[in-house]
């Protein structure tokens, strides 16, 4: 197995176009499982961890542009203002020393339906940037995932950046799982209310083939909102309105029976989590 090491990233997308049977590794906390456990036997590994664009992150044009090898340490600390949903989640996930190795973009390319970062991804309506040599192409985050552990990036493709508008109103994240921390979630669910754009989203996690949209629970939401003024008010919903919403987004998942839950449990839990989240963002305690 060749071990390749890029310091640029057109080095970096040079060396995916010549192996694209390679695996990118940045953090490493998914593939260094794979290979120890000789789950995986790629051709060639891309270290990226030395192309230094990969961990930058700024505003263009209003949106931030969080490069694919930023930490979830990082999120947390300097992206919480702006990305609260995303922060939320990045503090759910393992331990600080997970935190501080593992990256969004190589959550992303793992594509687990398991991935905590995905459901605040889903529900902001972010964008994936996945770059080749000559190329660039955006896909939105709905479409990013075709399948357990299957995504869209092509085999000389490399995942650039992610890009995700700033939050213009409340964001939620919350998962359960077998204990309180360093835990694999049951199921997850993020919410986030736009109020300029009257929009609402949704993000359903390991309930399914691939993360979520439960559709017709944003769009449920968003003729409640749009009556008495809803979307410029933070006054909490009626009890039948939260009851609803939940019961939406249970009927949206597609869960299965697995080692760290039933398909019924899951469904309850997301009906559960989908009220509470919509409860906080509604500033109920």
């Amino acid at each position: 197995m060749e071990f390749i090491q890029p310091t640029a990233w057109d080095e970096a997308l040079a060396a995916r176009a010549a192996h694209p049977g390679s695996m990118p590794i940045a953090g490493g906390t998914d593939v260094m499982v794979d290979l120890n456990f000789d789950r995986s036997r790629p051709e060639a590994i891309i270290d990226l961890t030395r192309v230094g664009e990969l961990r930058e992150w700024g505003e263009e044009d209003g949106v931030v542009r969080i490069g694919a090898g930023v930490t979830y340490a990082r999120v947390i600390a300097e992206l919480g203002d702006r990305l609260p949903g995303l922060a939320m989640a990045s503090r759910t996930i393992g331990s600080p020393q997970i935190r501080n190795r593992g990256t969004v973009g190589g959550n992303l390319g793992a594509a687990s339906p398991a991935g905590d970062s995905h459901p605040p991804l889903v529900a902001a309506h972010a964008e994936i940037e996945l770059a080749s040599e000559g190329s660039v192409r955006r896909v939105p985050a709905r479409e990013f995932y075709v399948g357990p552990k299957r995504s869209v990036l092509a085999g000389d493709e490399l995942i650039a950046a992610i890009l995700v508008a700033p939050a213009r109103g409340p964001e939620q994240f919350s998962k359960i799982g077998t204990r309180n921390a360093m835990v694999i979630a049951a199921c997850s669910f993020a919410l986030a209310i736009d109020p300029v754009l009257r929009r609402v989203g949704t993000g359903i996690g390991s309930a399914g083939p691939t993360p979520l949209a439960a559709a017709e629970a944003e769009s449920f939401l968003e003729g409640v909102l749009s009556e008495d003024e809803g979307w410029d008010s933070s006054a909490p919903l009626a009890p039948t309105a939260l009851d609803r919403f939940g019961e939406l987004v249970a009927a949206a998942a597609r869960p299965i029976d697995d080692v760290r839950s039933t398909a019924a449990y899951r469904r309850e839990a997301l009906r559960v989590l989908a009220r509470r989240t919509l409860s906080w963002a509604r500033g109920a305690g």
